[in-house]
């Protein structure tokens, strides 16, 4: 987002919440017993409840997220509404975004929604791929973490209707997690990066790929349509305090119905 909704939210419940308390300490007493409730009173203490329970729930608990590309084919969808759990990885104050309590760690293969390093307003959702301290290699479309090429078999075609064009589907194994990619066997491989970012130096780009050293409190990820996704590949890594949760559920696509609870 280009606004910060939760900055918003948290203005909103400020002022809500000191016209209640202002009434109720001082000016009910003040009223005489037949008379009206200001309009503007009486719509902050009804309101005041309800936003203290969203911004609760969405900065403690699940946050609602729109899927804005196909960067995540086939996983998921341009349009799909999932929901993020933001306790998975530990308790962090909304709008400062510190860390209070931390209960795990990410894992690779989760599914991660993050600010975006380069524009921190910007949410961004990939795959975990590199822990810290990881050697990530991505050479001529296949993936090697440490040294070992990650094991892939093949799953048939996937049509992107997006770009009217078919690439190939591939079962990945990421240790404990087996997800779909797509790779477009066709297109040539570019990963030259956008522009210089943090730890720059701990990449290395090549005629046929690129190889990465995580450097430390800092993630590698990528997107499930390997072709077709601006990541870590191209603008860096993701720094520990950029993560906002884990994406576990789909719980709307108005195009596609039954695509309702298809990831988890």
């Amino acid at each position: 987002m280009s606004w910060n909704f939760s900055l918003l939210l948290f203005i909103a419940l400020v002022i809500t919440g000191i016209v209640w308390l202002v009434d109720r300490l001082f000016l009910r007493s003040k009223r005489a017993a037949d008379a009206k409730t200001p309009w503007w009173v009486e719509y902050c203490a009804s309101f005041f409840p309800v936003i203290v329970f969203v911004f609760v729930l969405r900065s403690f608990v699940v946050e609602p997220f729109r899927i804005p590309s196909g960067s995540m084919l086939p996983t998921l969808k341009s349009g799909d509404l999932i929901l993020v759990n933001k306790f998975t990885y530990g308790l962090r104050l909304p709008i400062l975004h510190t860390e209070l309590v931390e209960f795990n760690k990410p894992e690779r293969g989760d599914v991660i929604v993050f600010r975006y390093p380069v524009e921190p307003d910007v949410d961004y959702i990939k795959r975990l791929i590199g822990l810290p301290g990881d050697e990530v290699a991505y050479l001529n479309k296949r993936l090697y973490i440490n040294g070992k090429e990650v094991p892939v078999q093949r799953d048939g075609e996937y049509y992107e209707p997006d770009r009217l064009a078919y690439a190939s589907q591939f079962i990945e194994n990421l240790g404990p997690v087996e997800n779909k990619i797509l790779v477009d066997q066709r297109s040539r491989q570019d990963l030259r990066p956008i522009w210089r970012y943090p730890y720059r130096d701990q990449c290395q780009y090549r005629i046929d790929g690129m190889v990465c050293t995580v450097p430390e409190n800092m993630y590698f990820m990528m997107g499930d349509n390997r072709d077709n996704s601006l990541d870590s590949r191209f603008w860096g890594f993701v720094p520990a305090e950029n993560i906002v949760g884990k994406a576990f559920f789909i719980w709307m696509n108005f195009s596609e119905p039954s695509r309702i609870g298809s990831f988890h």
